[in-house]
């Protein structure tokens, strides 16, 4: 089975107000939402071939009691040892459908029924990104948006973990992301191929380096 990366996303403090350093460089940010159920918001920023999203705990009750309490964000918020990084993939073309990793099923309030993420067995370690496969993949779920050109498209993601397993190995396969053993997280995205050879490290404000 083939997998592609659709989106990442990071996980920071409420409102998100750390997505304002990549306006400030010239990104475009697309539309935001609540999550009914999951006790979470974002802010996105939509590329042509993925998404990066800003994700926030906007109602810490509703996160811990509602059907995506397993994927504990209000734990992983809080706990400076977790990693802050989601991975959201699917299946690539004229590749089968099935999950490509054991995992859990995901029903979200703002889905519509039938519309069901599939969760990594690895969400109940905190030290690991959190790895969602999306069996239902079609056009109405693909990520839309533009930037201008020197961020366009992303040619990698590159994800650093202390911890590694199986699930994450699968995930690793993934055309567009890369998964590598680091002693701290971090994320580094390069876009167009890097080929202005130009480079932002937003640490410590976000784990995050673009390269373009």
């Amino acid at each position: 089975m083939t997998v592609e990366l659709d989106h990442v996303f990071i996980l920071v403090n409420p409102k998100a107000e750390v997505a304002d350093a990549l306006t400030e460089i010239g990104m475009l940010e697309g539309s935001s939402n609540d999550h009914e159920g999951q006790g979470t918001s974002n802010r996105r920023f939509y590329f042509d071939n993925g998404m990066l999203e800003f994700l926030y705990v906007r109602d810490e009750r509703e996160a811990n009691e509602g059907p995506a309490k397993n994927l504990r964000f209000v734990e992983r918020s809080q706990n400076i040892d977790a990693s802050p990084f989601g991975i959201i993939i699917h299946a690539g073309e004229e590749s089968s459908k099935h999950e490509p990793f054991e995992g859990w099923k995901y029903q979200p309030k703002y889905f519509k029924e039938g519309w069901a993420f599939h969760v990594g067995e690895n969400s109940i370690n905190l030290c690991e990104p959190l790895c969602i496969y999306v069996p239902f993949y079609n056009e109405d779920f693909k990520p839309k948006g533009e930037q201008p050109l020197e961020y366009n498209s992303i040619s990698e993601v590159k994800i650093f973990t202390p911890s590694i397993s199986k699930t994450l190995v699968v995930a690793d396969s993934a055309k567009r992301l890369k998964i590598e053993r680091g002693d701290h997280h971090a994320m580094e995205i390069t876009f167009n191929q890097g080929t202005q050879k130009k480079s932002k490290d937003f640490n410590p404000k976000i784990p995050l380096t673009i390269n373009w």
